[in-house]
């Protein structure tokens, strides 16, 4: 009894621990509003490296690994593609579901394609403490280390979208907590949930890969000075490096 409480107690203080590294967009509160508009354009790139980072390097290929069924996988990652333009035609029809209507619906997907993406987050801690407690420590340590520079892109495509820093940080914050209820259910449901969960992962990458190809992007496109062009791949390059890295650690830590 006492060995379950303390693997319920770890898992979910870990899983927890996750939903406070997106309070890191925190800093963004004390940058100038002008100077926030300046540097809008690095989190914009940064969220772009980090979301086709995330979607092309971790997720799909995991999920591929996991189910050994790439057709499937891709087959998912394209609906999810469609479902979340379909979703976004909707908030825009709707005008945003009763937020204010400077809020882009590209805010409310990154919010949708985050809460999944830290579901699977909460599922994959409880999995690994329910292996040992070493294995659930370093996959914790792997994705904090794997989070901390997409939540700071999460806040600025937040900002981005019309929400004020404040309410950015707060939401991208609440929308972390999904990690803690994945590792919740995984831990009362056990092996039970893990098929389904496997397969949320292509859903969260077709999410990422939307946003940063329907809406990031193109905003980026809309400077044409050279110096800003340049700046923008650099900062691109260098979120995709980092998730490329943490490959590498993961394995280490494995």
């Amino acid at each position: 009894m006492n060995q379950t409480i303390t693997l319920w107690i770890w898992t979910l203080m870990a899983s927890l621990s996750v939903s406070i590294v997106a309070l890191v967009g925190y800093f963004a509160l004390f940058i100038s509003e002008h100077k926030l508009q300046k540097y809008l354009q690095f989190f914009v790139s940064l969220s772009v490296g980090v979301f086709l980072g995330d979607a092309f390097i971790h997720l799909i290929p995991e999920a591929v690994e996991e189910t050994g069924d790439i057709d499937t996988v891709l087959q998912l990652v394209l609906g999810a593609i469609l479902v979340f333009f379909i979703l976004e035609k909707l908030i825009r029809n709707h005008g945003g579901s009763g937020h204010s209507h400077d809020v882009k619906p590209i805010a409310q997907m990154n919010l949708i394609g985050d809460a999944i993406h830290n579901f699977i987050d909460g599922t994959l801690i409880a999995g690994s403490f329910l292996v040992s407690p070493m294995v659930g420590l370093t996959t914790t340590l792997a994705i904090i280390i794997h989070e901390i520079p997409q939540e700071i892109g999460d806040t600025g495509s937040l900002i981005y979208g019309g929400y004020k820093p404040r309410k950015a940080v707060w939401y991208n914050f609440l929308f972390s907590l999904p990690c803690t209820l994945g590792a919740f259910l995984t831990l009362l449901f056990g092996s039970w949930l893990a098929l389904p969960v496997v397969y949320l992962m292509p859903i969260a990458a077709g999410g990422f890969i939307y946003i940063a190809a329907s809406d990031l992007i193109p905003e980026l496109h809309k400077s044409d000075r050279l110096k800003h062009q340049v700046g923008q791949g650099i900062v691109i390059l260098l979120g995709i490096v980092f998730m490329v890295s943490l490959t590498f650690l993961e394995g280490v830590l494995e």
